[in-house]
């Protein structure tokens, strides 16, 4: 899987953030925690997905690259709404795929 390297996160998850990525990249899903992806589709922004989805293999693989974590659905609302603020304040416009791929900043699984 592929992590944005200056990975969102809320405040409860921002303190273990390196573990909670750890696990995942193990395919260790733990508690109520949600992921925001790059939308699989190119002509959406982005989706809000629960960690526990990445147990079905194909979503596994196909995963988009993982740019936020939140402990809970309310939490990840929460932080896309921030997410999309930040990036429409710095770039005055809502292009959000273009913006994370233009920082080319992923770190691929394992690093």
């Amino acid at each position: 899987m592929e992590w944005y390297r200056k990975l969102y996160t809320d405040r409860t998850t921002e303190k273990r953030k390196k573990k909670i990525v750890k696990e995942i990249d193990a395919g260790i899903y733990r508690g109520n925690t949600y992921l925001i992806t790059l939308a699989a589709n190119p002509e959406n922004m982005l989706e809000i997905l629960s960690v526990h989805q990445l147990a079905f293999s194909y979503l596994r693989r196909t995963c988009p690259m993982i740019v936020g974590i939140a402990c809970c659905r309310e939490s990840a609302l929460l932080l896309l709404e921030r997410m999309i603020n930040e990036i429409y304040e710095k770039t005055g416009t809502l292009k959000i795929r273009e913006y994370f791929m233009s920082h080319d900043t992923s770190v691929p699984k394992g690093q």
